[in-house]
C-alpha cells in the first residue's frame, strides 16, 4: 500500500499535470496564464537558435498559452507558423492571444502565411510529409506518452535540412542526458546541446 506521503505526493503531481502538463480545466486555464508571464524570457532565447527566416514554415508543439506562437508570427512573417497542443485549454488561450495575426493573415489571403492552431498529439500530427523547415518543442517532450514517437513523427512532417529545438527551462524538471543520442537514433543528424542559465535547448538537423 502507498504512504500517506507518496499519495500526497501523487496528488500533487497530478494537480501540476493539470495545470503545467497537459492543461485541463479551471487549474490548466490558471496554469496557461502562469506560463505565459514566467516564459517569454526563455522563449524569446530559443526561438532565434532556429535562424528562422522570413518565409519559413514553422510547427510548434505544444504551444501551450500561444506566447512563441506570437513571436513566430512575427518572425516568420510570410512563412506559415502551425501549431499542435494535447490540450484543448491551450488551444482556446493560445487562438484568442493570437487571434489578431490570425484575422490579419486571413484577411490578406497568404495562403502560406495563415497561422492554424490544432488540438492533436504529437504521436499522431494531421500534416503530410516533407513541409516544415523549422520545429520547436518548449517543455512539452517530457509530457509525451512516447518521446521516440513523437520525435520520428516530427521529423516525418519536417522537410530535408529542416531544424529541430526541443527546449526545456530549469523548471520543468527535464534532463539533458540523452536528448543528443534519441534525436541521433529518431534519424536526426548533428545533435547539439546549447545552454543558458534558464534551462538548455537540444537543436539538430532532419
Amino acid at each position: 500500500m502507498k504512504t500517506q506521503e507518496q499519495q500526497h505526493l501523487g496528488i500533487v503531481d497530478g494537480l501540476l499535470m493539470q495545470m503545467f502538463g497537459r492543461p485541463k480545466g479551471l487549474l490548466g486555464r490558471l496554469g496557461g496564464i502562469i506560463l505565459a508571464r514566467t516564459k517569454r524570457d526563455f522563449t524569446q532565447w530559443v526561438i532565434p537558435l532556429l535562424e528562422i527566416q522570413p518565409d519559413s514554415k514553422v510547427l510548434e508543439v505544444g504551444f501551450g498559452p500561444g506566447v512563441a506562437i506570437q513571436i513566430l508570427a512575427a518572425t516568420a512573417s510570410t512563412g506559415s507558423v502551425v501549431g499542435v497542443d494535447y490540450s484543448q485549454e491551450m488551444v482556446e488561450q493560445a487562438t484568442t492571444r493570437n487571434a489578431k495575426a490570425i484575422a490579419k493573415r486571413c484577411l490578406e489571403q497568404v495562403a502560406a502565411g495563415i497561422v492554424q492552431l490544432h488540438y492533436g498529439s504529437v504521436e499522431k500530427l494531421p500534416f503530410a510529409d516533407d513541409i516544415f523547415d523549422r520545429s520547436l518543442a518548449i517543455n512539452s517532450m517530457q509530457v509525451w506518452p512516447d518521446g521516440m514517437a513523437g520525435l520520428r513523427e516530427i521529423r516525418r512532417v519536417m522537410a530535408g535540412g529542416g531544424k529541430i529545438a526541443l527546449a526545456f527551462t530549469s523548471a520543468a524538471g527535464q534532463s539533458s542526458t540523452g536528448l543528443t543520442e534519441m534525436l541521433t537514433a529518431a534519424g536526426f543528424i548533428d545533435a547539439h546541446l546549447v545552454k543558458t542559465e534558464q534551462g538548455f535547448c537540444v537543436l539538430a538537423i532532419k
